[in-house]
């Protein structure tokens, strides 16, 4: 009688992991916490997903790609959204919590878009032009054949994943001017440089404002067309990242971004998809 009912106990503490288990895998809610430019993104990405998969619930948070790394790795996240790598810090972080190096999903291509005001004649800036700007040894426009206003420089904080690409790719890694604004969205850029002629910001290409333009960089405006080709020189890839291979609602969730239906919410948000539907 004793052995059967230590089998039988045995047999229910199996049969309990056996539900946690599959619990687990048929789970219905994730949260996706990240990058500012892919906020519309990931928001229209996830209406449309739990529209097809009615139950199933995708959360969406902002405050950037370093939050949303951050959220991933205290396990406050499923995906972290990015539009930058990993640093090496990260990735340490990663390793230290979960031996791992993180899974890295692209989903999108974006053209970091600089920002005029609509009343600055200038028309195309190059890389050298670009970095004396946001370096602060450009101070007026004036200096480029522009009008008679100081240079206004507006970027995104810190903690932003377009801040760094930004800083890396243009400044390679030297510090912002003293006098930049750091503005915390990516539509707050665009209102700050709608509401100054002197101003100039960054951001996605899929932002618009009126009053605002997207000014040409070594003589390539950034469009769909020119990223695809390879001609633009400050495109990049908006990405999904998981601790682990993804797997459950997560996986499902990305593998629909990378479909068809996904891919064609990517065009009509304003980004590049990955190939053509």
């Amino acid at each position: 009688m004793r052995l059967c009912r230590t089998a039988g106990i045995i047999c229910g503490a199996v049969c309990l992991v056996g539900c946690l288990s599959v619990t687990e895998v048929l789970e219905d809610e994730i949260t996706v916490i990240g990058s500012d430019t892919m906020l519309e993104l990931d928001r229209r990405f996830a209406e449309a997903f739990m529209r097809a998969h009615p139950g199933e619930t995708v959360r969406i948070e902002g405050g950037g790609s370093g939050a949303g790394i951050e959220a991933l790795i205290d396990g406050r996240a499923d995906i972290a959204a990015a539009s930058r790598p990993l640093s090496s810090s990260e990735v340490a972080s990663l390793y230290e919590r979960f031996e791992t190096l993180g899974v890295r999903y692209l989903v999108a291509q974006d053209a970091l878009s600089v920002y005029l005001n609509q009343a600055n004649p200038i028309r195309n800036l190059s890389f050298d032009q670009l970095r004396g700007i946001f370096d602060g040894s450009i101070s007026e426009w004036s200096e480029l054949g522009g009008g008679p206003h100081d240079v206004v420089v507006v970027v995104r904080p810190p903690n932003s994943g377009t801040h760094r690409f930004f800083r890396d790719h243009v400044l390679g890694g030297a510090p912002y001017s003293s006098r930049a604004v750091a503005v915390a969205t990516t539509r707050g850029v665009l209102s700050s440089v709608q509401g100054h002629p002197g101003a100039i910001g960054y951001g996605g290409l899929a932002y618009h404002l009126d009053g605002v333009r997207h000014v040409s960089i070594e003589s390539v405006t950034p469009t769909p067309e020119t990223v695809g080709q390879g001609r633009y020189p400050l495109a990049r890839y908006l990405a999904f990242y998981t601790t682990r291979p993804a797997t459950g609602l997560s996986r499902r969730f990305i593998d629909w971004c990378l479909s068809t239906e996904g891919q064609r919410i990517v065009a009509e948000v304003g980004y590049i998809p990955l190939w053509k539907s």
